[in-house]
């Protein structure tokens, strides 16, 4: 969300070096096939700040391959008057998405001035007028997919004024998720949508009655270093919900990344980089077993250059009707195009063991078709020999761009790697 990094800004003096010093962390369960695990394409989504889109722009999201759209659903604009809800805006747009063919993740977030002084939820009654709220808007679009997330980062003080206060979210997402399990248990409710960096505050949740009601733990994995480091991140957090499962639940906890991205403005990055960013950070995910996966941002939310905030998205700010691309794209908008076309229908099978921690080599597999992705964390390109692999492959590089035919000798396949990922494909 917009200024989100108040929380983080301990992040912003990190060094950001794509090519180097930020290995990844060998951990227990990385890069580890999990089961079904969906395709890539229908574990991708971006994050958007509107309801009513532009013209064109809704299908360029769904151009793009993304699957699922994550945004605020907020209490203050659809209960205006005391125990009356007006959803009709989220009706105009989940139609669009209906048409394009998109699913809707809605956050339950922030104050209602008829009960709440600010954004927080703290008192009795307001966590009870919250409830009834959340669980009129999953009646009224029941059984349409909607995944819904209890608050947008408690955790932050910006979300949760004057000071985050586990007892009180949790209470609030407790009371939340005994409405639901009540009234619409087929539903899907996730929380917290914190850091997983914020261990105690996320311990506080999985020990509390609130996690009892999600189908996943959400997470926002942001970081100004390799996307590659966020494996070891997900695994802790999967000890954590192991040691707080509840053996009458036989339903394992799964782990959403609702919301991660790069500013292309932060130092030390640009929008080529930002591509490569958000290639390596959405196979981060899908190589780790994150069944959905929500890049932030969609679309710039402006154009000052000395401002980070301003330039998370995937296209620019400024909106141009009558164009083939309504809004001009970045080149992440190509990565993310190139990702889903590629690996379109395909889910992740292995990472192959090459001996090093910094090489990276995901192979995906649709029917016995196998596709591959290399690159590399380490300070220099460098070539690679990918041994028991035979024939003939097309590279395309993540802007979608021809890059060449190699073929495997008698030792393998040899392969130039850098930081930004490069796809193999099969020549037949």
């Amino acid at each position: 969300m917009r200024f989100r990094f108040v929380l983080a800004a301990v992040a912003l003096v990190l060094s950001l070096n794509i090519s180097a010093d930020n290995r990844s962390i060998q951990c227990n369960g990385c890069w580890e096939a999990f089961p079904r695990q969906p395709s890539v394409e229908e574990s991708l989504g971006v994050n958007i700040h509107f309801v009513d889109p532009q013209p064109g722009e809704i299908r360029m999201i769904a151009d793009a391959g993304f699957r699922w759209i994550r945004t605020d659903f907020v209490w203050q604009i659809t209960e205006r008057e005391a125990g009356r809800y007006d959803f009709s805006a989220y009706d105009r747009l989940l139609r669009q998405l209906d048409e394009a063919g998109l699913h809707a993740l809605f956050i339950l977030d922030y104050g209602n001035t008829l009960y709440t002084e600010g954004k927080s939820v703290r008192t009795a009654e307001a966590r009870a007028a919250f409830a009834r709220w959340a669980v009129a808007a999953a009646q009224h679009f029941a059984g349409r997919g909607v995944i819904w997330e209890v608050f947008n980062e408690p955790n932050n003080k910006m979300f949760w004024p004057p000071t985050p206060n586990a007892e009180e979210y949790n209470a609030l997402a407790s009371e939340v998720g005994r409405a639901f399990r009540a009234t619409v248990p087929n539903e899907k409710l996730i929380g917290p949508a914190i850091d997983a960096n914020d261990v105690q505050f996320l311990e506080s949740c999985l020990k509390a009655e609130a996690a009892d009601s999600w189908s996943a733990v959400s997470l926002h994995p942001y970081r100004q270093t390799n996307p590659e480091t966020a494996a070891a991140d997900y695994a802790r957090v999967r000890e954590l919900i192991n040691k707080h499962r509840d053996n009458s639940n036989p339903q394992a906890l799964n782990i959403t990344s609702s919301e991660w991205g790069y500013s292309s403005s932060w130092a030390r990055m640009n929008e080529e980089r930002q591509a490569i960013m958000l290639t390596r950070s959405l196979l981060t995910n899908i190589a780790n077993g994150i069944p959905l996966s929500i890049w932030y941002d969609w679309r710039d939310d402006g154009s000052d250059p000395r401002d980070p905030e301003d330039h998370f998205g995937l296209v620019r700010h400024e909106y141009t009707p009558g164009r083939a691309f309504v809004y001009e794209p970045k080149p992440a908008y190509l990565a993310a195009r190139t990702l889903t076309a590629t690996l379109q229908g395909f889910r992740f099978q292995e990472r192959l063991n090459l001996g090093s921690v910094d090489d990276y080599v995901l192979v995906f597999n649709r029917n016995g078709e196998r596709r591959l992705v290399a690159w590399t964390t380490a300070a220099s390109p460098h070539r690679l020999a990918i041994r028991n692999l035979s024939g003939e492959f097309a590279t395309t590089t993540i802007s979608g761009s021809a890059g060449g035919r190699i073929s495997a000798g008698a030792d393998g396949l040899s392969i130039d790697v850098s930081a930004a990922p490069v796809y193999l494909v099969p020549a037949h």
